[in-house]
């Protein structure tokens, strides 16, 4: 199984519309694929037809459970989609308390990882979409990712957001004490616009060797493909935005290795992540 993080610091530079379009191109390949939803906004639950707000299990079960001293049964958590092949756990708005309530907790930084070690077997890989902030579940995502995608926005605010992600990931090293390796993936390229291709320019001269060497153009098809609530290579193949993701797809297969992180290697305490961050 392959486990692949989406995250960047910034909302809006297409962190749901990469772990879905993948999911899509995968689950037609045939292989079987589990989104997992960690965004408290729950954009990728609502993708697909759930609501964040509705009760019934969701990934904060998973920690809620944990914190209890009564771990939960992952497969409880896990819910079907009408995609063949595409499973999903689904975000909670609770997700925005879980650092108020839980961050201090021991094990904290272990739940998601040791939940998806339970149903290794069942899929062959595990794609999760992270907030867009520091706290118990990114650390969650990256202790248990082998792989991390950050998708940018090809506008130069993003680049902010790039920083930021790029200094947590440091941080979250140190503690895994094992490399994580990335690639950043420019986003929402827009070729008639000088601050596309600006941004793009610098993302190749600070990043160059950690950037994927194409680019996801701007598609308004992804936006007919969110409203539909189909992952856009199920609908349009010859999209100029499924093709993007096809290639990178192509991409991560022959240049990611599949990694196999120490269990227990985690940071101790997530919330201390997150004031040391500030």
């Amino acid at each position: 199984m392959k486990i692949w993080a989406v995250a960047n610091q910034k909302g809006g530079v297409g962190k749901t519309t990469t772990s879905v379009s993948l999911a899509g191109h995968l689950a037609r390949q045939g292989r079987r694929v589990l989104l997992v939803d960690l965004d408290p906004h729950g954009s990728m639950t609502v993708y697909f037809g759930m609501e964040p707000e509705a009760p019934g299990a969701s990934v904060y079960s998973l920690f809620k459970s944990a914190a209890d001293g009564q771990p939960l049964d992952p497969t409880r958590v896990v819910h079907p989609t009408s995609f063949d092949g595409i499973s999903l756990m689904p975000a909670s708005t609770a997700l925005a308390t879980l650092d108020r309530q839980l961050g201090m907790r021991d094990g904290m930084g272990l739940v998601l990882k040791r939940a998806i070690e339970r149903i290794r077997d069942d899929y062959d890989y595990v794609l999760i979409d992270c907030p867009p902030i520091l706290g118990v579940t990114m650390v969650n995502a990256l202790a248990l990712a082998e792989f991390l995608i950050v998708p940018v926005q090809t506008e130069f605010l993003a680049l902010k957001g790039l920083e930021r992600m790029l200094r947590t990931l440091a941080m979250v090293q140190r503690s895994r004490q094992q490399r994580l390796e990335y690639v950043i993936l420019p986003t929402m390229f827009d070729r008639r616009t000088r601050a596309s291709h600006d941004t793009l320019r610098i993302l190749h001269d600070r990043y160059d060797d950690d950037v994927w060497p194409d680019v996801i153009p701007v598609d308004t098809q992804f936006r007919e493909a969110s409203r539909l609530g189909k992952p856009l290579p199920w609908i349009n193949p010859s999209a100029r935005g499924s093709q993007a993701y096809g290639a990178f797809l192509g991409w991560l297969e022959s240049h990611v290795s599949e990694a196999a992180p120490d269990m227990e290697t985690i940071p101790p305490s997530p919330s201390a992540q997150v004031k040391e961050s500030r």
